[in-house]
């Protein structure tokens, strides 16, 4: 037998320090995470102070960003580090993303040196934990109509409004949050005890309930005049934040995927029906073989992404085309998966529908698969066909 790995030479694509980091945070997921992430899913709950302090001792929180404790490694060891995480559950990679790729990566580009003094080294070591406010109740995929506005009142910043579905919202220390001034859209940085931040966790969800996530409120919020992220520029600072998450979840849907097929594989090879087992039939051998050739092209796709990245060539309908793709291809793998497990693929046993209900997430956050479609097509067209 082969993995999908061996059967793509996944390996031979990656350095050695990629592989030591992937085999890394494998073992670290193994040990730490698996074997408590049924039960996290299903009371819909993750104990991010616990597990951030040792996500930041193995370098993972901003893990691609240079300085300040971050641990400067490659774009393609980061999105590898992604797929091992979320081939545990999509709200462990969530969590590592929203800190490092969103609420860190903000304050690196567009922070001042004092703001990154102040907070990135106790980010990277887990010691502080971010959220990223940007979506609102009433715009997801259009964030530039957003309602949240700051104001000038002498030196200070007055804040008021909300954001929605935003993770590590209420157990975070710091809030990057995204406003409508005067002049345009820009990051401030806000401490969550300040008087009037208001975050209430969300429930009864159905997808990444190893998650946590919040609603956020402002009212009448007063923040210092060095709140602000001083080069952040509208609404292109905070696109910028996504296309790094995205990236991640390029690698990480992928991660959700190969464990399903893992378990799949790993049940027909096991499970009797008709006196042979599940694998000996063509049918069940046509799902693993589409399903794998599915994971490796996905693979193959990552990799190069990655290495565009590393070179600092990427562009943005690039990462739209591996966000797209990865995390259509996952779901579709974790539902066929389902199949092959008949009524035991329903219960957290098996990953597998843990995993295809939190890819509905994955599918639609960091862009919609639509959303990226429409990238895709005015990349190919020259055509804008958002309104």
């Amino acid at each position: 037998m082969v993995t999908v790995d061996e059967l793509f030479a996944i390996d031979a694509l990656l350095t050695a320090e990629e592989r030591e980091i992937r085999d890394t945070v494998a073992a670290f997921a193994a040990r730490r995470l698996r074997p408590h992430i049924a039960d996290w899913f299903e009371a819909g709950s993750l104990p991010v102070r616990e597990l951030a302090p040792q996500l930041g001792e193995l370098g993972l929180l901003g893990m691609h960003l240079e300085g300040y404790g971050c641990a400067g490694l490659s774009a393609t060891s980061y999105g590898l580090a992604c797929q091992e995480l979320e081939a545990v559950d999509s709200g462990i990679r969530s969590m590592v993303s929203v800190q490092g790729s969103l609420a860190m990566t903000a304050i690196h580009l567009f922070g001042s040196e004092e703001q990154k003094q102040h907070w990135l080294p106790e980010m990277a070591a887990g010691r502080v934990l971010g959220c990223f406010g940007l979506t609102e109740p009433d715009f997801g995929s259009n964030p530039g109509g957003m309602r949240t506005r700051a104001v000038r009142d002498g030196d200070d910043w007055v804040l008021n409004g909300s954001k929605m579905w935003i993770t590590n919202g209420s157990v975070a220390d710091v809030a990057v949050v995204w406003a409508r001034t005067d002049e345009r859209i820009r990051g401030f940085l806000v401490p969550t005890d300040t008087p009037g931040f208001q975050a209430r966790e969300m429930h009864r969800k159905l997808s990444l309930r190893a998650s946590i996530t919040a609603e956020l409120e402002f009212d009448d919020l007063r923040l210092p005049g060095d709140a602000v992220l001083p080069e952040s520029r509208g609404l292109a600072s905070p696109l910028a934040c996504l296309s790094e998450a995205r990236f991640g979840i390029v690698f990480g849907a992928l991660g959700a995927a190969r464990d399903c097929l893992n378990a799949a594989i790993d049940y027909a090879r096991t499970r009797e029906v008709f006196d042979k087992p599940l694998a000996a039939y063509q049918l069940t051998q046509a799902k693993l073989a589409d399903m794998a050739v599915e994971l490796g092209k996905g693979q193959l796709l990552a990799i190069q992404l990655g290495r565009l990245k590393d070179r600092h060539e990427i562009s943005g309908e690039q990462i739209s085309a591996g966000k797209l793709n990865s995390t259509r291809e996952a779901i579709a793998i974790a539902r066929e998966c389902r199949t092959i497990l008949g009524a035991n693929g329903i219960t957290l046993d098996y990953p597998v529908l843990r995993h295809a209900n939190n890819l509905e997430s994955v599918l639609t956050y960091e862009g919609t698969a639509e959303v990226h479609q429409l990238v895709l097509g005015k990349a190919l067209t020259g055509a804008d066909a958002f309104r």
